[in-house]
C-alpha cells in the first residue's frame, strides 16, 4: 500500500518539474543581491564597455589631480584612542601631577587659571570639529 503512494508522489513531482520549467532556470546575478562593481576613473577617461556597448559598467568619475593620491574615504581619519600617535599620548601625560599657576588644580596659587585655558582650548577644538563636519555635509550635498 505504501508503494503506490510513493509512485504517485514521484509521478506528481516529475509532472510538476516538466510542466513548470521556470522553476529550474537559474536567476540572473542582479536578482541574487550581488552588488555591481564600480570602477573609479579620473579626468577624461572613458568608462569601459564591450565592443557593442551592451555591457553596463558603473563608473565613478574623480578629478585628474586625485589619481595618485590616497582616496578620500581613507584620508579623512578621525583621531581616536586606538589610532592616536604615541607622541600625542606622551604629550598628554606630560602635565600629570603639575601644580601651581596654569595647572587647573586646586593646589597652589593660581591653579584655576589653567582650567579657563583648558576649557578655551576644548571649545576651540569642538568648534573646529563642528566646522569640519559641516564642510563634509556640504560637500556631500553638492
Amino acid at each position: 500500500m505504501t508503494r503506490p503512494l510513493f509512485t504517485r508522489l514521484t509521478l506528481a513531482a516529475t509532472a510538476l518539474t516538466v510542466s513548470v520549467p521556470g522553476l529550474l532556470v537559474p536567476t540572473p546575478v542582479a536578482a541574487q543581491n550581488v552588488p555591481a562593481p564600480t570602477l573609479t576613473i579620473y579626468g577624461s577617461q572613458k568608462c569601459p564597455t564591450d565592443a557593442n556597448g551592451n555591457e553596463i559598467v558603473v563608473c565613478v568619475r574623480r578629478p585628474p589631480g586625485e589619481q595618485f593620491r590616497i582616496p578620500k574615504e581613507l584620508r579623512e581619519l578621525e583621531v581616536t584612542p586606538q589610532n592616536e600617535s604615541w607622541a600625542a599620548k606622551a604629550q598628554a601625560n606630560d602635565k600629570v601631577g603639575v601644580e601651581g599657576i596654569g595647572s587647573c588644580s586646586n593646589v597652589g596659587a593660581g591653579g584655576a587659571t589653567g582650567c579657563l585655558a583648558q576649557r578655551g582650548q576644548q571649545y576651540k577644538r569642538e568648534k573646529q570639529a563642528a566646522k569640519a563636519d559641516q564642510r563634509a555635509v556640504d560637500r556631500a550635498l553638492e
